[in-house]
């Protein structure tokens, strides 16, 4: 390794421009809404939309004298989150108070946790690689989840007003603060969607990026090589993004912007400022919104009308237990007990619904991987079709196992089950009652397939000289007649069987 690489930190990208050889450092924070029936500290229904500022009392608007109550469902699903992320959770916490003014902070602080966070040194692995190939993992470390309440939403329109709806105000947070693990917008992103799939999986939050329930902000900055002199560029914390091409957008469009601030302005990197800035996705660019020097703006003291807490065991063991089994681990069960592509079990596990829908049906069926291509094939491409979940639908697991298991034992064929499907979609009937309704079941029995190819080869003499001239192809399509004149209940590997052996003995 040459000098002028040796400040990069080992197995980081390095990139090249111009004259300059640079890493990007990527770190993010993670504001995600949880599952609660109620808000953080008092009992207003925890639920989002509605007429603004109806879904409010005094302790989430901030009025003189209320006093704010943690809710123990909040706390509890905080401790759900940090085991499903691998943290250690504290069995003593405190909650603190964050002081700076905006107009959606009713309180004029915010109501966190600032030196004993409930979870901390947790981790997750992002995967690298294609949905089609194998997993190429690394680990991003998570520095610490800790608890807060959101804030209340701003409203502008455009040259009128601006408008605060405070129903917002007072609902349950977590902030997931990541280590400055991440060496590109790529990873940043996935970062946030591994962290929506693990925690939508195990029920701690919807995950609705759109209405704001998971919102990143990520911290960027550069290592810089220049004629062997190290160089850090300031801190850059883009605030509020909610989808995962806005994290790779901003990003990107933040690297773009500090190289070119680097060569016209050497700033000297200090690690308790940072500029906050929007991303304005219309023009694709981020813009400066404030300045701010670390902890020291936001004069944190502890909560004085909430006192500190200590967790059982009790406590910390049903959280634990709550958390189940996580995406990750369910795709490497899928791929070993069900034989299953990298592929196939990354779409199964996608959502929990589904993995465990489809699993119920595997369970029951004689070969689960053909239940897997039919969720796969036909049944995703209905839901998709119709714009429907899993709830939509009039059947469930057992029609799926059942189809699957007539066709194992010959009752249909493959091709029979696709009409089979169809009207069990139709109308929630099994499948057994679909194929007795319609007379589908096969006819296995040797005596009465030869009969039918019997009757088939006499009424068809001519293919049977054609065959006898050289013409093979002629017997599939007396095997399609013997399926046809058995109204497609004759088992085709039989059929095909007794026609050959007849056309070899009329030689």
């Amino acid at each position: 390794m040459s000098d002028d690489v040796k400040t990069f930190n080992p197995g980081a990208p390095v990139h090249s421009d111009g004259d300059l050889r640079y890493e990007v450092i990527i770190g993010c924070e993670i504001h995600c809404e949880l599952l609660t029936k109620t808000k953080a500290f008092c009992s207003c229904e925890n639920r989002y939309g509605g007429m603004p500022n109806t879904r409010v009392c005094p302790v989430c608007l901030g009025l003189p004298g209320a006093m704010p109550v943690a809710s123990r469902e909040y706390v509890e699903f905080g401790a759900i989150a940090g085991f499903a992320l691998d943290c250690e959770v504290a069995r003593f916490t405190k909650f603190d108070r964050k002081h700076y003014f905006y107009p959606d902070l009713v309180k004029g602080y915010q109501i966190t946790q600032y030196d004993i966070p409930l979870c901390a040194n947790g981790h997750v692995m992002i995967n690298l690689a294609p949905a089609d190939a194998e997993p190429r993992l690394k680990k991003v470390r998570i520095e610490r989840i800790h608890l807060e309440e959101d804030v209340g939403k701003s409203l502008h329109v455009e040259g009128a007003h601006s408008y605060i709806d405070y129903n917002r105000s007072g609902v349950p947070l977590i902030e997931i603060v990541s280590k400055p693990d991440m060496s590109s917008p790529e990873e940043a992103s996935l970062f946030m969607q591994t962290i929506r799939e693990t925690l939508r999986y195990i029920g701690a939050t919807d995950g609705n990026l759109e209405e704001g329930s998971m919102r990143c902000d990520a911290n960027i900055n550069l290592r810089i090589v220049e004629g062997g002199k190290e160089w850090r560029t300031p801190i850059s914390e883009i605030k509020n993004m909610n989808s995962f091409k806005s994290i790779r957008d901003a990003c990107s469009y933040e690297i773009t912007r500090q190289l070119a601030e680097f060569r016209s302005d050497r700033q000297v990197f200090n690690q308790g400022f940072k500029v906050t800035m929007g991303w304005d996705d219309a023009r694709g660019e981020t813009v400066v919104q404030r300045t701010k020097n670390s902890f020291i703006d936001y004069r944190f003291v502890v909560e004085p009308d909430l006192r500190p807490f200590n967790l059982s065991d009790e406590f910390l063991a049903r959280a634990r237990a709550r958390v189940g089994e996580r995406p990750a681990e369910k795709r490497a069960r899928f791929k070993r007990e069900y034989g299953l592509s990298d592929f196939d079990v990354a779409t199964l596990t996608a959502d929990r619904a589904l993995a465990e829908w489809f699993e119920e049906a595997a369970r029951a069926s004689a070969d689960p991987k053909k239940a897997a291509n039919w969720v796969l094939a036909e049944l995703l491409a209905v839901l998709n079709e119709r714009g429907i979940g899993l709830d939509g639908l009039k059947i469930g697991p057992a029609h799926v196992a059942g189809l699957v298991n007539a066709v194992a034992k010959g009752t249909i064929t493959s091709r029979q089950a696709k009409d089979v499907f169809q009207e069990m979609l139709e109308t929630g009937s099994l499948p057994d009652a679909v194929i007795a309704a319609r007379g589908m079941a096969q006819v296995s029995d040797v005596s009465a397939i030869e009969r039918i190819v019997d009757e088939v080869l006499a009424e068809n003499p001519g293919a049977v000289e054609d065959w006898k001239g050289g013409k093979t192809n002629v017997a599939a399509w007396l095997v399609g007649q013997v399926m046809r004149k058995s109204k497609g209940q004759a088992n085709p590997a039989t059929a095909t069987e007794l026609v050959n052996k007849k056309l070899a003995e009329s030689r």
